[in-house]
């Protein structure tokens, strides 16, 4: 079993207080430190997601997953170079855009999330069309009994303030529809993932996303 070390919260405090290149660059040690460890988790969460979703490779590399620590500060007002977290995302058959497993590594603010994250207009359109398809099934996998005690609902931060287009805003089930992102969140202390019972507990939660990723995947096809 594989848990997140101190070192790495430690890290990320000081980066966020320290957030310039000078400093990145002299305390570079604690840095690979931070990330050997972001590494190795990343490559335990790929095995164990292969075990209960085949569709995620267990050969999956880690460098494909688990992302860059520098900012893109091109057209950000924000210069500061470094992001102050680690972030793992882990996707079914290596796809670019689509579902995923989502795993945010930050002091006081780490969660893990799965689902589709702003889908384009096409999958976006191919996604509404499946909800209404099927909606019993979506509905079923929502109302999952461990799905809603660890999630609850999805998250209802990104969503049309109209109904969409093609649907009526007296479809039952519209609040779905106007979704503009389709993810659960789950948040978590610190504390809990430097333990092998708070791991078993993450992993727990990655399992429940499963049903709703092929579902979406399915509405991809």
């Amino acid at each position: 079993m594989i848990t997140i070390k101190k070192e790495v919260f430690d890290f990320l405090r000081l980066l966020k207080s320290n957030n310039t290149r000078e400093w990145f660059e002299e305390n570079r040690p604690l840095y690979e430190i931070a990330k050997s460890n972001i590494d190795e988790f990343a490559a335990f969460l790929i095995h164990q997601i292969s075990k209960f979703d085949p569709s995620v490779p267990a050969d999956t590399r880690v460098s494909k997953c688990v992302l860059r620590i520098y900012r893109d500060v091109r057209f950000s007002k924000d210069k500061t170079p470094y992001k102050n977290n680690f972030a793992i995302i882990i996707s079914e058959n290596r796809m670019k855009e689509g579902p995923v497993y989502f795993i945010h590594v930050e002091p006081d603010n780490n969660y893990i999330g799965g689902g589709y994250w702003r889908p384009s207009a096409q999958p976006l359109n191919a996604i509404r069309q499946e909800i209404d398809y099927n909606t019993s099934e979506f509905l079923s996998i929502l109302t999952e009994k461990h799905f809603y005690n660890y999630f609850g609902d999805l998250s209802r931060e990104d969503m049309l303030k109209v109904n969409p287009k093609g649907y009526e805003k007296d479809h039952p089930h519209i609040e779905f529809l106007k979704l503009k992102s389709f993810i659960c969140v789950k948040h978590f202390d610190d504390n809990s993932w430097t333990t092998k019972a708070g791991i078993e507990n993450l992993l727990e939660g990655l399992k429940l996303i499963t049903p709703l990723n092929h579902f979406l995947n399915r509405a991809l096809e």
